[in-house]
């Protein structure tokens, strides 16, 4: 019987997986996949998410943190125009490649009982659960549900009408700006920004390039840098790094953070729009509540479904406002051009009003 299990290895899942073991809570941490691996992300990492990363890994990888390539700007390219916008404090552009492999070992440093390449069947009870994988059942007094989007163990996501991608790569380009810079056009957008991987020797060059998009407009990345001019000239001299990823559907809807005593974290309680660069702060920041929110029911002075309500609302209060603000920049975004560009006019004369939205979403 283990305190808790967790299912999926990501920054969600082992960051809840850390939090609950460093309380003494035995805690199993099952992955369906193998690290290292890349993932369809923008690799950001907002400042306001830098202290709990810090302190989430192990001594051994303080220097993925100090070693960062830091963003302090953001640029945002639309209709023609550029928006600039100061990043204050910086943020960080980490590999997933690298974080979470990092989070990984942490978590198995801290006493969790880490397995990888272990896929999820089926979960009954209602705590305790019982789990069956495909190596055999296991049995946690509660459960976190840290699986992404779309595993087989969350609900089937709502028709969209239309069909979004996410696609990734990683190209050489000389001078890299240190900057994040987005790229919008009718259908979807694309973000770059400067990434270095800890075991290469030469630590510049090497930008990701992050886009969602329509799926009958783009279905690659090469596809996606003709939609939008500045972006196909910057890109020519592109040098690819990687071989391209892809992932779908990408749907939003409204966070769910607990079913049926079960607490969901990361992208498996809700998807933010990925342009607002806080996908792995909110990952790590509700993983971390939903593991605060449980350490008092290992003390056996709370019951479950107090711990769930705790983190119903706690998540609320935290982390919902990032939600309904990038849902308010997306339906701004889709407005008709010609009642888009007064609102983009009144952006680029005030940048204050820039630095506004962008703080809205951290």
């Amino acid at each position: 019987m283990y305190d808790l299990i967790v299912i999926g290895g990501g920054p969600a899942g082992t960051s809840a997986a850390i939090t609950c073991a460093r309380s003494g809570a035995r805690v199993l941490l099952l992955e369906r996949g193998r690290f290292p691996r890349q993932k369809v992300c923008g690799e950001f990492v907002s400042a306001e998410s830098l202290g709990l990363l810090a302190n989430l890994l192990a001594p051994k990888y303080a220097t993925l943190l100090s070693d960062s390539v830091r963003i302090s700007r953001a640029r945002i390219f639309l209709d023609g125009r550029t928006l600039h916008a100061p990043v204050d404090p910086p943020a960080a552009s980490i590999s997933r490649l690298d974080l979470d492999t990092a989070l990984w070992e942490s978590a198995e440093d801290c006493g969790v009982d880490g397995r990888q390449k272990v896929a999820v069947q089926s979960i009954s009870g209602t705590g305790p659960f019982q789990i069956q994988t495909s190596v055999g059942a296991f049995e946690g007094r509660a459960l976190i549900n840290a699986s992404g989007r779309w595993s087989n163990l969350n609900s089937a996501p709502p028709h969209p009408g239309v069909k979004w991608l996410g696609l990734k790569g990683h190209f050489r380009e000389h001078s890299a700006s240190a900057s994040v810079d987005l790229y919008f056009f009718e259908g979807g957008y694309c973000g770059v920004q400067p990434v270095a991987l800890t075991d290469e020797f030469e630590r510049s060059g090497r930008v990701n390039a992050c886009a969602m998009v329509r799926a009958d407009l783009a279905g690659t990345l090469p596809e996606v840098f003709l939609c939008h001019p500045a972006l196909q000239a910057r890109s020519r001299a592109w040098e690819p790094l990687s071989d391209g990823m892809s992932t779908s559907p990408l749907v939003f809807r409204q966070p769910e953070p607990e079913r049926d005593g079960i607490l969901l974290t990361g992208d498996a309680a809700a998807f933010v729009d990925p342009f607002v660069g806080d996908g792995i702060s909110l990952a790590l920041r509700s993983g971390r509540l939903a593991g605060e929110c449980l350490v008092p029911f290992f003390a056996d002075t709370i019951s479950l479904p107090d711990a769930a309500r705790d983190y119903r609302a706690t998540y609320e209060r935290q982390l919902s406002s990032v939600f309904r603000t990038s849902s308010t920049i997306r339906r701004m975004l889709g407005l008709p051009q010609p009642v888009r560009i007064p609102i983009l006019r009144l952006l680029e004369k005030s940048p204050m009003f820039t630095r506004f939205l962008v703080s809205r979403t951290r």
